[in-house]
This record gives structure tokens, C-alpha cells and sequence, in this order.
């Protein structure tokens, strides 16, 4: 007598698809990302669903894989069509995105015919991972025909409002309370993260089951630093340059403060810029990079005398658990999130206190080698790396709660 058919399983790249040619990734770019790396490993059925322009594309197996070789970069973007160029005149990326979207999806519906577009893919299991495409309406349909588990990063825009573009905060209200209508199981990266976001998921009506599931970091093979880097010290600063990550008050300390080693800011730049963008550029002591390769960060944290990391808001904090990884000392504010992932690895600071950032700052040996003892030790003991397994592990080996 033959099992019950195999479920599928359907994970949502709208957020991977609208970063292609945009340059590096960012934390949650890179989750979606090893989502769909993890599952093109196993044996099991596997979709991908992306939300276009004007509707949604399907992908399968050979969809999914295809997309992301063109995320990595082993395949550059084709060609733009005239959809492309008519719907995205002013982003041509996005314009070459979906249009090879078109040519490798295997089945295509607007936003109303969704229902018969995922009944092509029997029962399922959707995984949206990006924070993308979380509509009452999207997660109503696709969870008449699969169940729905949503990873939530974070909810900065409604606890932090003052920290996002405007207009966010409401439109991210509109997503949780999709999720908590609709969502079978929500995933968080931190216990932190959950008391956080099941606040809110409260006030929307309902709390979905929930689930904590910390994120894989991996540890980068190192590649050259850039040129100019080899010999003099530096403290590095990793994130997208935006008022959220607070470095301002390492701009201020810099200008401040002679004889400090010099300040490597690495990151995108983020939204509300062009002022903080000028005054890193212009206050001695500060060079700023902007993105750079994994493997060069991994050099740069290799070399460097501390990862200073002030920001105001995180929702799980990626940058001191990859330079703690490596052993490099960090010193970062005194979230709780921090505290929970990292424990009493770094040193914690207020970040509004300048004067204790400056004093920590200057503590730093002039290099590495000129740690002491027990700072070295410290740095890279009794830490114990999140890794994706775990993460992966946990998720899709954990029942569905009713």
C-alpha cells in the first residue's frame, strides 16, 4: 500500500530576486539565500515562488538552482525584454532580473490567478525567509494549499520607527498581521527576537506557534586585503552605513580623539546617507570602503585590532558573531540580543556613551600581537559557532504545531 505523497516543499525568493546586481548581500538576503542552498541539496521536490511586477513566477528544481547561480554570480543577468523596459525604466537590473525570471520559470499567473498557479505544485510547504511578499491575501491562498512557515528577522520598524524610512513602519505592520492570521509556524533567530515579535503578533489578533531557530554563521576563507591595508592598524566597523547602526558616534570619536588607529567602515550604503556618508568621508582617521567581498571582510577581521559595532537595534547581529568566530575582540552595545547570541565575549558598551566607547577604543593594543594574554584567550574561547545544520535541522525535522 503506498505512503502519503511526498510534500513538497515551496520557498519564496521575491527578496533574492530583487537583489540581483545590486551588489553584496545583506544579512537577510544571505538566509534566503542559504535556504535555498540548503534545500537544492536534498533529495526532496522543491519550487520557488517569486512575486514580479506584474504577477508571480514559478520555478522549479532546475528554476531555483538557475536563479541562484545568477545570486552568486557563476551566471551573469541575460538580457532585458520589452516588459522589462517598459515596467522598469529607471532599474535596469531589476528589468534583466525578471526577464530571465520569464525564461526560466516554468509557469507564470497574475496576482489573482495565484491559487492555480501553486496547485501545480500539489501539497506543499512554504517557507518565506525575506521578509518579502507577506500580503493577507498571498499567505490566505497559498495556505489553503500548503502550510505556511514565516521567518521574522526582526520588527526594528515598529519597536525602532525612528531608525526606518517613512511610511515602513505601517506597511510592516500590514506584513505581521498577515503572518499572524495566516502563518502556521514563524521562525525566530533569538529568544530575544521572539518576545519581540510575539508582542506584536499579540496586538495583531493572533500568535502563530513559534519556533527558535538561531541562524548558521560560516566561517569565510580569508582572501587579500585591499591595498594599502597590509601594515598600518586598524579597527574595523562592518554594516550598512544608516543612522540605525550609529556611526555617527564613532565619527565623532575619530574627530575628537587624536593618535586612534584608523577606522575602517565596510558596508553598503543604507537609506537617510548622503550626511553620514560625508562626514565618515571627511573626518581624519576614517576611511570608508563600502561593500566588499566575504572573503575580504574575512581578511580585514583577520587583521584587525577590534570590530566595533555601536548600533542602536538588531535583530540578531551578524557582524560580532562572525569577527567573534575568527577571534577578533569585539566591542558592541549593550543589546540584549548581543548578550544572548555572544554571552560575555565582547565588551558591552552604552551606545550613547562616548566617553566609555572612547576609553575602550584606546585600550586596544597598537596590534595584534600586542594583546594580552587573556584578551587573546578570551576572544575566541567559549564560543560556540550557530551553524546552518543546527539551524536547518531544527526547522524541517520539528512538527507542525496545531
Amino acid at each position: 500500500m503506498a505512503g502519503p505523497p511526498i510534500r513538497c516543499r515551496l520557498i519564496d525568493l521575491t527578496r533574492l530576486t530583487s537583489r540581483l546586481g545590486t551588489g553584496a548581500l545583506t544579512g537577510i538576503d544571505r538566509v534566503e539565500l542559504a535556504w535555498a542552498e540548503h534545500l537544492l541539496s536534498l533529495d526532496d521536490p522543491l519550487f520557488g515562488l517569486v512575486r514580479m511586477k506584474l504577477g508571480f513566477a514559478l520555478l522549479d528544481r532546475d528554476g531555483v538552482r538557475a536563479l541562484v547561480a545568477r545570486v552568486v554570480g557563476q551566471v551573469p543577468l541575460g538580457p532585458g525584454d520589452w516588459i522589462g523596459r517598459i515596467l522598469w525604466r529607471r532599474n535596469p537590473q531589476r528589468a534583466q532580473a525578471e526577464a530571465d525570471l520569464r525564461r526560466i520559470a516554468v509557469a507564470r499567473a497574475a496576482p489573482w490567478a495565484l491559487a492555480r498557479l501553486v496547485r501545480r505544485v500539489g501539497r506543499f510547504d512554504y517557507f518565506n525567509l525575506g521578509h518579502t511578499n507577506l500580503t493577507t491575501r498571498g499567505l490566505r491562498t497559498i495556505r489553503r494549499a500548503g502550510s505556511v512557515t514565516v521567518l521574522l528577522h526582526d520588527t526594528i520598524p515598529l519597536d525602532y520607527p525612528q531608525f526606518t524610512r517613512s511610511g515602513i513602519a505601517p506597511i510592516f505592520a500590514r506584513k505581521l498581521a498577515a503572518v499572524s492570521a495566516h502563518a502556521d509556524r514563524v521562525i525566530h533567530s533569538t529568544q530575544d527576537a521572539r518576545a519581540k515579535s510575539e508582542g506584536h503578533l499579540a496586538a495583531a489578533g493572533r500568535v502563530p506557534p513559534g519556533l527558535v531557530a538561531p541562524l548558521g554563521v560560516v566561517r569565510v576563507q580569508a582572501g587579500d586585503l585591499p591595498p594599502g591595508l597590509a601594515d598600518a592598524p586598524f579597527v574595523l566597523a562592518l554594516g550598512t552605513v544608516e543612522p540605525r547602526k550609529n556611526l555617527d558616534l564613532l565619527a565623532r570619536i575619530w574627530a575628537a580623539t587624536p593618535d586612534l588607529p584608523r577606522l575602517l567602515v565596510v558596508g553598503n550604503r543604507g537609506w537617510a546617507a548622503p550626511e553620514l556618508v560625508t562626514r565618515l568621508q571627511t573626518t581624519p582617521g576614517i576611511t570608508l570602503l563600502g561593500a566588499l567581498p566575504d572573503a575580504t571582510v574575512a581578511a580585514l577581521m583577520d587583521r584587525a585590532l577590534a570590530l566595533v559595532f555601536p548600533s542602536f537595534a538588531e535583530g540578531y547581529g551578524l557582524p560580532p558573531i562572525e569577527a567573534a568566530a575568527r577571534g577578533l575582540p569585539v566591542l558592541c552595545s549593550d543589546l540584549p540580543v548581543l548578550k544572548e547570541v555572544l554571552r560575555d565575549l565582547p565588551v558591552y558598551l552604552d551606545p550613547t556613551d562616548v566617553y566609555a566607547w572612547t576609553k575602550a577604543i584606546q585600550s586596544l593594543g597598537k596590534t595584534r600581537a600586542e594583546q594580552t594574554e587573556s584578551e587573546a584567550a578570551t576572544a575566541g574561547s567559549g564560543f560556540d559557532l550557530p551553524t546552518w545544520k543546527a539551524h536547518f535541522n531544527l526547522i524541517l525535522t520539528t512538527p507542525m504545531q496545531d
